[in-house]
């Protein structure tokens, strides 16, 4: 980065995210920012990126879907990088953003505990005679310089190989140093200086980081791990649309011990043609939600920083799941 560049400051300082970033980062560097209050107001957002000749972008993909809908192409004609995070990238997002502004969409995977970076995709080196890439199409990139990434059994902690899915450790100077006045939670979440995000990952043969899924988003259904992601990716396969329309979560059941709920916005086809689809696919009959648990709500509930409010959806699973039992008809809208 230079002078020459411009960030658009658009994220919450809240969030630890938009705290470094967009507050820090410009400071530090000595690069131009131009600030807006809401990254939902996109065509404001956009106005400004085309006033200011902003290059440097980063956002939400919640924002980033936004952005890739009202942004004129032209409002990104000085972008140099741009970089997603907080929650996961779907590769439908990174597509259309390709196609409207001829630029990728990179990723990158932190938490708070972590000053809040782990790794990060990044455009790559190519010389005359040598290549390194630095994003891979479905990973969050590479762990920074000086952080370590190790994946383990999430039950016996011992570390697995080259592309087994485990629950994601992370090690470095960007650990932090605990939960103030709580020692016995700081203690759970680090051993040895590892800090232990909670989340199910890979590492490919280059070093490459792939999020599959948050421990916490698996349901414990017949004695089998189901998870959440994947559900979700198989019903917005269904729908054909990459967008956020669904939410998947899960209350408990008394006979299998959970069961998959589905919050959803409207949709252009009915539960049953969605219901038709997963069963034609490759996905688990098991992991397969039943029509009684799908339920209309007016929109997906998300917090200040644009990720999901999955203690809402949670809470609004249970609340809507227990209607069921006094409400007549099998799907039953919010309110």
């Amino acid at each position: 980065m230079d002078r020459q560049d411009c960030l658009l400051g658009a994220l919450p300082f809240f969030h630890s995210f938009g705290f470094s970033v967009g507050l820090w980062l410009p400071l530090v560097a000595g690069i131009g920012v131009a600030y807006h209050t809401n990254p939902l107001e996109a065509r404001k957002c956009g106005e400004m990126c085309r006033k200011y000749n902003v290059t440097l972008l980063v956002a939400t993909p919640t924002f980033a879907w936004e952005y890739v809908r009202k942004f004129k192409p032209e409002d990104l004609h000085a972008l140099r990088v741009a970089i997603v995070g907080a929650e996961r990238k779907k590769p439908e997002l990174a597509d259309a953003f390709q196609e409207k502004f001829g630029k990728p969409l990179f990723e990158g995977y932190g938490a708070t505990e972590l000053s809040p970076v782990v790794a990060v995709e990044a455009p790559g080196y190519e010389g005359r005679r040598q290549k390194q890439p630095g994003s891979k199409r479905g990973t969050v990139g590479c762990p920074i310089p000086g952080v370590a990434a190790r994946i383990v059994n999430p039950e016996s902690f011992q570390p697995l190989g080259v592309d087994e899915e485990g629950l994601l450790l992370i090690k470095g100077p960007n650990v932090m140093m605990g939960y103030l006045g709580q020692p016995e939670k700081t203690r759970e979440v680090i051993r040895d200086g590892w800090y232990i995000t909670g989340d199910i990952a890979k590492l490919d043969q280059e070093g490459f980081l792939t999020i599959t899924d948050r421990l916490s988003r698996y349901s414990k259904i017949a004695g089998e791990m189901v998870p959440h992601l994947r559900v979700e990716d198989a019903l917005h396969e269904a729908l054909s649309s990459a967008e956020p329309k669904l939410v998947v979560t899960s209350v408990a059941d008394g006979q299998k011990g959970e069961k998959l709920v589905v919050l959803h916005t409207a949709l252009a086809t009915t539960i049953d043609e969605l219901l038709k689809c997963l069963r034609e696919s490759d996905l688990p009959r098991l992991w397969q939600p039943r029509k009684e648990n799908f339920f209309l709500i007016d929109a997906l509930p998300t917090l200040g920083s644009g990720k999901l409010d999955l203690k809402l959806v949670k809470d609004t699973a249970k609340r809507l799941a227990a209607a069921v039992k006094t409400v007549a008809p099998s799907v039953v809208e919010e309110g």
